[in-house]
């Protein structure tokens, strides 16, 4: 997160456009792996924001591991969202207006693990059985997308 640490520095806590990859994780179940956020004390799905010089696909693979240390190289597009359902206001007060590439994680390797402290818990849900408390990015994309996303292939496979 480097880039935007730097960005704040001059702009401080104003909004900014960020370009963001959020990895979708689906297990043999069609359960969806969630992320319990320890910025937020909410559930999200494991992702973050571009560093310069990255392509969204690394964004999406450096984030998976860091988030999660389950690692790949691919990935499918499942779609591109943006718009006021995107916004979101940090803790802290920095505002972000977040480009989102929704990407659906295949062929998967690794074990579940917190690595970088974003992370209170790690949880596989099903639709019938969604966290209580969800980021409203995340229920965004789940609500936009809806049944496709309990559709999605194994990533493990």
């Amino acid at each position: 997160m480097g880039y935007i640490l730097e960005l704040r520095k001059t702009i401080g806590h104003r909004p900014i456009i960020t370009v963001r990859a959020t990895i979708l994780v689906v297990n043999e179940k069609q359960e969806i792996l969630f992320q319990h956020r320890s910025d937020t004390n909410d559930w999200g799905l494991p992702g973050g924001s571009m560093e310069l010089n990255e392509t969204v696909e690394q964004v999406a693979s450096r984030e998976l591991k860091e988030e999660t240390g389950l690692e790949t190289n691919q990935f499918e597009l499942v779609g591109v969202c943006s718009g006021p359902k995107f916004y979101f206001k940090y803790p802290n007060g920095d505002e972000t207006h977040s480009v989102i590439n929704l990407f659906h994680a295949k062929r998967v390797q690794g074990t579940l693990a917190m690595n970088d402290g974003e992370s209170l818990d790690l949880q596989y849900f099903s639709r019938a059985d969604l966290p209580p408390n969800i980021e409203l990015r995340a229920q965004a994309l789940i609500d936009q997308f809806g049944d496709a996303l309990w559709q999605l292939e194994s990533s493990f496979t």
